[in-house]
């Protein structure tokens, strides 16, 4: 399930507001790889090649939303069978067939970049037999919901005409209808799902549950036609005639009305009156049946490397005591008479730090984008040509969300990248953190690094479009620190936003590991965080929430932008003056998301050949 996994998590859009100034590329992000590709062992390339495409296709016939997101409408009428023995089967089937392929191609054959695209594959397939194994099938289907994954936080937005789906003709609408039918099933098949889990002892968290239940409570209330499901009956193109309007809003009405509804609410009175009963007080992945080795692969799943719980857990306290002298640094910096603590609660509390607004806060990120969009050719010599949009989370689903996120667009520019930020409880908003959740999320962060990779066609598609967590969540961390050098963090409060932000990554890897490894209560992570940042309450909250219903994911952030840290200043030092940041910006973004054992031979070899 890692495929879907992944699209449900970055695929949710929101109403359109803005866009940020487009930035073009200089030159083919895809020059090099191209250029590589020309090899004398062209054959082995186009076997190679040839395994990557029969292995994409097999992916996007069983994971028909992955395909939809990129562009590909061939399968728009269906969103999967997921949580079904044939959907596993057949992932286990389709990787097993790759790998066996793979292996039929001599891999020192290859050139250098296929070598890279050679060992990626190998790894991905390898990870998804991983997780496919029964032993983890058993521990992960039975959880098919919470409020971070499932499908009723993803689908209401995605089918609401502001979401990857198109609503350009009238077979689009038609997909929706057919689609519509299709989540009545999934959030059925959920339901058995869980009723297996509850069998086996295999169940989700009480607090995950009441938020879920909370939130399909919000849907339910909303009236038929102010719910997210009817917005593409509002937006008819022009090119539709009467009768087909007519005759598309009466279906739509229909299905609505009952088929999403009563199954939302059957969904809502199971987890109500069933499942809540049965689920754990714990929070702990380590406390649910077979949950520590599930905890195990996970973390390595996420960081791509064999990492424990208890080296990241001492690797987080020793990174925020770091990172606390720099805070109390600044402190002495503005001349704040108080500690260290006060001096979170002072920002946290003057009206000076506070948004005014929604739209005060909407206007500040536009400000923000536009004055990183001047700094990034210093260090990019490659930049996106898909567009980046900055928008609020819609108001049905901002309670439940973390500061920010980014959505990625298609690679023919059609759909924009989107950062979105959280407007939600607005006094609990501060504003030095702002420059740095736009450097993550959105250039040059997340927004460079998947559509770059997304753009550059000399790569297979599993490397233009896939990733792994700590290469895409380190990239963006790594991306925050670009702040200094761009002249972002003079100001000593901007400055304290961004170590602030740095604590959260540093926290997490405590809180994350302390949670699921150790023990730790909800209301122990919460203070840990209160204590140690500049955060309210209300983040620290969601933010814990979210390690609860997302075990191991929050971990990527620190594990990745070290690396990529240490690798920049590995080649500074071996390279003195021929150092070029942009170049060296350039070797790791050129070939996609990489595994990080992957990323740092690939910057080794590079070093040795400008050496």
């Amino acid at each position: 399930m890692i495929s879907i996994r992944i699209a449900l998590l970055g695929a949710v859009a929101a109403l359109p507001l803005a866009a940020c100034a487009t930035m073009q590329s200089e030159a083919p992000a895809t020059a090099t790889a191209t250029a590589e590709i020309a090899s004398p062992s062209s054959s082995a390339h186009d076997r190679l090649f040839a395994v990557f495409a029969a292995s994409d296709e097999a992916e996007l016939a069983n994971n028909p939303l992955n395909a939809l997101f990129r562009g590909d409408m061939r399968y728009a009428d269906h969103l999967g069978n997921y949580y079904t023995k044939a959907y596993n089967d057949t992932e286990r089937a389709n990787a097993q067939k790759a790998l066996a392929a793979l292996k039929a191609i001599d891999r020192s054959s290859l050139n250098e970049t296929d070598q890279i695209a050679y060992d990626v594959f190998a790894y991905d397939q390898n990870e998804a037999l991983k997780n496919l194994t029964p032993e983890i099938i058993a521990l992960n289907d039975v959880r098919p919901i919470n409020h971070f994954t499932g499908f009723h936080t993803f689908y209401p937005t995605f089918a609401s005409g502001q979401g990857a789906a198109p609503f350009k003709t009238v077979e689009d609408y038609e997909n929706n209808l057919k689609r519509h039918k299709e989540y009545v099933a999934l959030t059925d098949r959920s339901i058995a799902k869980m009723r297996e889990g509850m069998a086996s002892g295999v169940v989700e968290t009480k607090l995950t549950i009441r938020n879920v239940i909370e939130q399909l409570d919000t849907q339910l209330a909303q009236p038929l036609e102010q719910s997210p499901y009817w917005g593409p009956v509002t937006q008819f193109p022009d090119s539709f005639s009467d009768a087909e309007k007519t005759r598309l809003t009466a279906e739509y009405r229909d299905v609505i009305e009952n088929q999403i509804y009563p199954a939302n609410r059957r969904m809502r009175d199971f987890l109500k009156t069933t499942y809540l009963p049965a689920a754990r007080d714990s929070i702990g992945l380590s406390q649910m049946k077979g949950g520590a080795a599930l905890y195990k692969q996970m973390i390595e799943q996420t960081t791509t490397l064999p990492l424990s719980p208890d080296y990241l857990h001492n690797l987080g306290l020793s990174e925020v005591s770091r990172i606390k002298k720099e805070m109390e640094q600044v402190k002495a910096e503005v001349g704040f008479d108080g500690t260290l603590s006060e001096f979170f609660d002072y920002i946290r509390t003057d009206p000076k730090f506070k948004p005014k607004s929604r739209e005060d806060l909407t206007q500040r990120y536009y400000a923000i984008g536009k004055a990183v969009d001047k700094q990034i050719p210093q260090y990019f010599a490659h930049t996106p040509k898909t567009r980046l949009e900055i928008r609020p989370y819609e108001e049905f689903r901002e309670k439940f969300e973390a500061g920010g996120s980014y959505q990625s667009g298609t690679p023919d520019g059609s759909r924009p990248g989107v950062f979105y930020f959280n407007a939600y409880d607005l006094p609990s908003r501060t504003t030095p953190g702002e420059t740095t959740l736009y450097l993550h999320e959105g250039a040059p962060g997340h927004h460079f690094q998947i559509s770059l990779a997304q753009e550059n066609t000399a790569l297979p598609s599993f490397m233009r479009f896939g990733g792994n967590t700590a290469y895409v969540e380190g990239w963006g961390l790594y991306a925050e620190t670009l702040g200094y050098p761009m002249g972002f963090y003079k100001d000593p409060y901007q400055h304290f936003g961004t170590l602030d932000d740095e604590m959260l990554r540093a926290m997490r890897l405590v809180v994350d590991t302390g949670i699921h490894a150790k023990g730790w209560t909800r209301e122990q992570a919460i203070d840990y965080m209160l204590a140690n940042s500049g955060m309210g309450r209300t983040d620290a909250t969601a933010e814990v929430e979210r390690y609860i219903a997302m075990p191991s994911q929050a971990l990527a952030y620190k594990v990745g932008a070290l690396k990529i840290q240490e690798l920049r200043d590995k080649a500074k030092s071996a390279l003195g003056a021929k150092f070029d940041i942009r170049e060296f910006h350039d070797q790791v973004l050129n070939t996609g998301a990489l595994p990080l054992p992957v990323l740092e031979a690939k910057i080794d070899r590079w070093i040795a050949s400008k050496g």
